[in-house]
């Protein structure tokens, strides 16, 4: 079977020079490789994992990146050579082969400041994805990263989290597995915040097993302006902790008036909608909403509808 090609380098700078040994990762105990190669699970007897899993554990790979490279004769374990859903102990020593290194260094990842009416991923329902935006007119004129623009990178380029249709704000694309896992993984803590502009419908009255239905001042007057007078303290600790969706009890939430209609929430996870219907629950209408930052990566100054590199220096 034929096996793509490393993508080219889109970089101004010569990167640094290359090892001359390959990276190594782990304990320099020298433990047998497992036996169970043909144990495709996850876990295996005696604590061990599949290699993949444990690669993307130490932040080395993707799981889909590592196979790729297990595939290629890229990835040794104690010494010898990997194979495909081997199970590995956690002390094991891994080698990444330089090629590896070399490919990974290539990836892209990119901030787009997201408009209302841009869907995250697919295209749906007559709308556009968001990657349609990724061209070199749209790349903000004041990224200074040191990457070339080059139609490819759009290949393997994908939302590493989700900013539904009616929103705005910072949307991360990227070609990395690494980036992704950090950002959606099932373990991800990374903090998002946004601004949350409500308008107030009434009281919800908390009940056995959640929120009943609210009871609205008046479905045709809610109430726009100095929200924040009008909210009880009560329902702020509620949006704080103590909600659930899906049957799900939610993360606790960092949530605090930024101004008097307008909402700052700080969160760790990314049910779908679920600022709005956290709100709903607590008898507030969102009416407008922009996620301003990822992990220590702000939005700042980058224009709608606009796009840069994120840059080496820059970490969630």
């Amino acid at each position: 079977m034929n096996t793509p090609k490393p993508p080219p380098t889109f970089r101004r700078a010569a990167p640094p020079p290359a090892p001359s040994t390959p990276a190594r990762v782990g304990a320099a105990t020298r433990a047998p490789i497992p036996q169970g190669q043909a144990n495709t699970a996850a876990h295996g007897p005696g604590g061990t994992v599949r290699l993949n899993k444990r690669m993307a554990e130490l932040g080395l790979a993707s799981r889909r990146e590592a196979d790729e490279w297990i595939g290629k004769g890229w990835v040794k374990v104690n010494g010898r050579v990997a194979e495909m859903g081997m199970q590995v102990a956690p002390d094991v020593r891994i080698e990444i082969d330089q090629k590896a290194q070399g490919q990974q260094a290539n990836q892209v990842t990119i901030l787009l400041h997201k408009p209302i009416g841009i869907v995250s991923g697919q295209a749906e329902d007559g709308h556009l994805p968001a990657i349609t935006l990724i061209e070199p007119d749209k790349r903000w004129r004041d990224d200074n990263a040191r990457f070339f623009f080059h139609p490819s990178q759009r290949k393997s380029l994908v939302p590493a989290g989700r900013l539904d249709i009616d929103s705005t704000g910072l949307l991360v694309l990227t070609q990395d597995g690494r980036v992704a896992r950090q950002l959606i993984g099932e373990d991800s803590h990374v903090e998002k915040e946004y601004l949350v502009r409500v308008v107030y419908h009434g009281n919800a009255t908390p009940a056995a097993g959640g929120v009943t239905q609210l009871s609205r001042i008046d479905d045709d007057d809610p109430v726009s302006a100095d929200v924040q007078s009008v909210f009880p303290a009560s329902q702020l600790a509620l949006l704080r902790q103590g909600l659930s969706l899906d049957g799900q009890a939610l993360r606790p939430a960092k949530v605090e008036w930024q101004n008097p209609e307008q909402l700052r929430f700080v969160l760790t996870e990314g049910k779908k909608r679920q600022i709005r219907r956290m709100c709903e629950l607590v008898g507030l209408k969102v009416v407008g909403l922009k996620r301003v930052r990822i992990g220590q990566v702000m939005l700042g100054n980058l224009p709608l509808g606009q796009w840069r590199y994120l840059q080496p220096h820059e970490k969630f």
